[in-house]
């Protein structure tokens, strides 16, 4: 599929409404979704969603780390702070002493195990809540707006910190 074109399945009509508006209504219901299962592990999504970056890219510097999860460093750092506090990372000194490294602790490691449990579930129920063919289209429809959306290089947008918008958001498996 051209990332220009669009796709042949998708209505021809003129958009109506406020696109940032829709988009934010179906992250809040989403994020709800997965939130209330991840509550029974004593975590949010964001949560889980660091603990699963950290163990799959291993030890890593947080800028390394934001700019892996398209997210302000700063934002990073407030994210990391209760991981940090229960024991399931550890901000450590990296390796010139000036540098931190991020890595995930055998009882983060034992944390994301439990919560992936309810992660799974959530995602089982959201693909028969949507229909498969649905989840399919709407993560090839995200993908593709993501790309259109990329900035040309990282001073194209002059607001944004170059660390936050790479052009291919690293794609880590929550299985």
């Amino acid at each position: 599929m051209s990332l220009t074109a669009s796709p042949p399945d998708l209505p021809q009509s003129l958009p109506r409404g406020c696109t940032h508006h829709q988009l934010r209504q179906l992250v809040r219901r989403v994020g709800q979704h997965y939130d209330g299962a991840l509550a029974a592990a004593g975590l949010k999504t964001t949560q889980y969603s660091l603990l699963s970056h950290v163990l799959k890219l291993g030890p890593l510097r947080p800028g390394d780390l934001a700019q892996a999860m398209t997210m302000e460093p700063s934002t990073l750092t407030r994210n990391l702070q209760p991981l940090v506090s229960a024991g399931w990372v550890t901000l450590a000194p990296g390796s010139d002493g000036r540098s931190r490294v991020v890595a995930i602790t055998p009882a983060g490691q034992a944390k994301r195990a439990e919560a992936q449990q309810h992660w799974r579930r959530a995602q089982d129920s959201l693909n028969h809540t949507l229909g498969s063919p649905r989840v399919v289209a709407l993560h090839a429809l995200i993908q593709d707006s993501l790309a259109l959306l990329a900035p040309a290089g990282p001073q194209a947008d002059a607001g944004a910190h170059p660390q936050a918008a790479p052009s291919a958001p690293a794609q880590i498996s929550h299985v």
